[in-house]
């Protein structure tokens, strides 16, 4: 662990387990993130903002509260806020409850530029750790960025359509969109659910053990059932990407820890109804199409556990935009629905572009589908 550094490669877990357990305070860890971030943010463009004084007085009474014999479940734990979403959303302030100590806010794209999916700051636009050239994704392009660079452990983001889970897929990191619902919505319609980034699956449960109190444990059980489903009947999907997250789920099956099974999941493109419910403009076709698709993930639920998909449907595109690509195309079914989704790293192309697995699970079956993804996270 590099003594200069000591936040360095660690998991938040881990971190809060060195403050915890007395080794480091959580200023000393807290003082190491602001120090990575000066020297790196600079090139990787992750933030908007830093926070050092407010960052530093809140380390300060974390270290105080420890002092006292406060047990903190994520003490010391630096984390990045999405945008302007501000400390004080219900994800952020639990967070901070839970010890968590915000350093900065992060970037997002640029208001009124259609889908463009990367970060904007005054020093240009932020860049993918994997590969300058690739978008980071959108619209969490900051908090992605900076986790899979290691300038902190978690950042917050929000999923409307998979800005949370494409650019954690972008990336190469772990992003979690917990069921709709749970927590306050960031639009009215519903679909822009609160979300985390992270680099493993044990720090996105312990972010939703922080901002979800009544949080149930998954109980143990059988290895779970799994439908795979590349395009979801509707998605462009192109092959060396669908190959890839498929290869990544028949390893995690030939280990033993799931099992899959055959079962069409042939929903209806998602995107009329998705557009009309943001803009207010709902008809009786977006009922149609919603009690379809409905019908269809309840029958598919019926006869496994989880869902997999690749979580987009191409790999990362460069700077200049997506072109007329949906990136959200495999992704916003599930903010339509409201069902609980997460990416893992699946690989990579042939090409060397990261390819995302995504999991979708029933409805209330966050800690189910963390503790999957846990395991599967492992192989």
């Amino acid at each position: 662990m590099p003594e200069r550094h000591p936040h360095l490669g660690l998991s938040a877990v881990e971190i809060a387990e060195l403050v915890n357990g007395g080794k480091f305070t959580a200023r000393e860890m807290v003082d190491s993130a602001l120090a990575v971030g000066a020297d790196r943010d600079e090139q990787l463009r992750a933030f908007t903002t830093w926070w050092p004084e407010e960052a530093r007085a809140r380390a300060a009474e974390v270290d105080a509260a420890r002092a006292d014999g406060v047990y903190l479940p994520l003490a010391g734990v630096s984390f990045a806020v999405k945008g302007r979403e501000g400390v004080r959303s219900v994800q952020n302030q639990r967070l901070v409850d839970a010890g968590c100590v915000p350093v900065g806010a992060t970037a997002v794209p640029r208001a009124g530029t259609a889908w463009q999916t990367y970060g904007v700051t005054d020093r240009g636009p932020t860049l993918n750790p994997l590969n300058p050239d690739w978008s980071p994704g959108g619209s969490s392009a900051g908090s992605a960025a900076a986790v899979a660079a290691g300038l902190v452990p978690l950042a917050t983001g929000s999923d409307g359509a998979g800005s949370v889970r494409i650019p954690a897929a972008w990336c190469g990191i772990v992003g979690f969109k917990p069921t709709n619902g749970l927590l306050p919505a960031r639009d009215r319609a519903g679909l822009n659910s609160p979300g985390v980034l992270t680099r493993t699956v044990a720090d996105a449960a312990a972010y939703y053990r922080a901002v979800v109190p009544a949080a149930v444990p998954a109980p143990s059980s059988r290895a779970p059932r799994v439908v795979w489903s590349p395009t979801l009947g509707y998605a462009d999907t192109d092959r060396d990407v669908a190959v890839t997250a498929l290869r990544a789920l028949r390893r995690i099956g030939r280990a033993g820890l799931c099992e899959l099974v055959d079962h069409l999941v042939p929903l209806r493109d998602p995107a009329p109804a998705w557009t009309a419910l943001r803009s207010g403009s709902a008809d009786h076709g977006t009922e149609a199409l919603i009690r379809h698709n409905t019908r269809v993930l309840d029958e598919t639920f019926r006869e496994a556990d989880l869902v997999a998909t690749p979580t987009t449907p191409h790999p990362p595109h460069g700077l200049d935009g997506p072109g007329s690509r949906m990136s959200v195309a495999l992704t916003w079914a599930f903010n339509l629905s409201g069902h609980p989704a997460i990416t893992l790293p699946a690989g990579r192309t042939p090409a060397g572009e990261p390819v995302g697995l995504q999991l979708v699970a029933r409805h209330h079956a966050d800690t189910a589908l963390l503790s999957a993804a846990d395991t599967f996270n492992c192989t």
